[in-house]
């Protein structure tokens, strides 16, 4: 099985042709990223690379958490909105922050079998996202809908259950973590810890223990995608700002560049997985 890299555009403020060429040097294969305003522009400045498109529900322009009170309905239509947006720039697959956490078991059963139904109904995979405030927020509530609805696939992002469990959770409780890599299908490489889902920067040696714990899981779901005959494995990495990266007080200075710690991580899964 190949491991492929993905440059997230998340706090990419440059243009898309650049964000393309940084990605090639550092030999990351393509681009993750949701369909801007200027959809006609995106996609001529794709350049033909592989492109993983990035859709949320519900949410305003600029932000990831839903907005509040609004029901299965609402957050499917904005789903396929999105999904109708991407396809005429030819996505290898769509990721999704799609729901919210607010919702009963029955309400985010209902979303993901909508989720499965607007998959077939498109002919593009649709891979749902491990992430705090939708209904996958944490690792129990996920296990319940996979039970439910097995066709389901995953974009697994671990660091978000550690924030939200206050652990390294998935240490804990292997077992989930076997069901969990059973249904993934994309890889979010970025690295939490107990009080956030961003250390500040994961080659700290004080950072160790949290990034032996992530590099450990991402083994384990790629074990399980080798073992389900899975060809190539796609993983991007996506430390990332909008407050996950920590600043200096006052003055607001990232303690870390972004882009080097994602160049970091990718490269050094690829040496971990490359073929001996």
């Amino acid at each position: 099985m190949k491991l492929v890299l993905f440059k997230s555009l998340w706090g990419y403020d440059g243009n898309l042709p650049s964000a393309i060429e940084m990605a090639r040097e550092a030999g990351f294969t393509g681009i993750e990223g949701p369909v801007p305003a200027a959809s006609g522009t995106f996609f001529h400045e794709l350049e033909g690379i592989p492109w993983i498109a990035e859709v949320t529900t519900c949410t305003p322009p600029g932000e990831y958490l839903p907005v509040p009170h609004l029901g299965v309905d609402a957050h499917l239509a904005s789903l396929e909105e999105g999904i109708e947006r991407s396809l005429p720039g030819g996505p290898l697959f769509i990721t999704t922050m799609g729901g919210s956490d607010a919702w009963g078991l029955d309400e985010c059963l209902r979303f993901h079998e909508g989720v499965l139904r607007l998959q077939e109904k498109h002919g593009i995979i649709v891979s749902v996202e491990t992430h705090r405030g939708r209904p996958t927020y944490n690792p129990w509530r996920t296990a319940e809908i996979l039970a439910a609805l097995p066709e389901l696939r995953l974009t697994c992002d671990f660091s978000h259950w550690c924030a939200v469990t206050e652990r390294l959770i998935l240490d804990q409780e292997p077992a989930l973590l076997e069901k969990i890599a059973a249904h993934a299908y994309h890889l979010h490489g970025r690295v939490g810890y107990a009080q956030g889902p961003q250390v500040a920067d994961p080659r700290a040696p004080e950072y160790a223990i949290e990034l032996t714990a992530h590099e450990r899981w991402w083994d384990v779901l790629l074990a399980a995608m080798r073992a389900r005959g899975t060809e190539t494995a796609t993983f991007t990495p996506e430390s990332g700002p909008d407050g996950y990266l920590q600043c200096q007080p006052f003055t607001r200075e990232p303690v870390a560049d972004l882009w080097e710690i994602n160049r970091w991580i990718g490269r050094r899964q690829l040496e971990r997985h490359s073929p001996p």
